[in-house]
């Protein structure tokens, strides 16, 4: 009778990185293509009624499929390097919210103190 038993180390090389097939990488492709074609869709054929659903819509998607890239194409899990990437992952994404919101904020104040109103522009005529 032969040993089924499956060792969870066996998943991944040597070095630490993990077996993949082709199929995830299928999976991967064409969860990407439908993630784009989607959003790619709703723009064109303006399904939604206004533009602010729309980017909100979008902007899902665009989450959703850099998980999926992360997942199917860098092979980022919490057991992939001891939980060392998703760390990384995390303090990274907080950066990035930080920098973003930052952006937005700096770009918000500087549109509102800088350019001048419509009632300033007639005074000036």
């Amino acid at each position: 009778m032969s040993d089924h038993s499956h060792d969870p180390h066996d998943d991944f090389l040597e070095d630490g990185i993990p077996h993949v097939s082709v199929k995830e990488y299928a999976t991967g492709f064409g969860l990407s293509v439908v993630l784009t074609a989607i959003p790619f869709w709703l723009v064109m054929a303006k399904v939604l009624p206004t533009p602010t659903i729309t980017l909100l819509v979008i902007l899902a998607f665009a989450m959703v499929q850099v998980v999926v890239h992360m997942v199917y194409f860098l092979h980022m899990n919490p057991k992939s390097e001891g939980g060392w990437n998703l760390l990384a992952l995390i303090f990274t994404a907080v950066l990035l919210v930080i920098v973003l919101i930052g952006t937005l904020w700096v770009m918000h104040h500087m549109n509102t103190n800088m350019m001048p109103s419509m009632h300033d522009v007639e005074r000036m005529l």
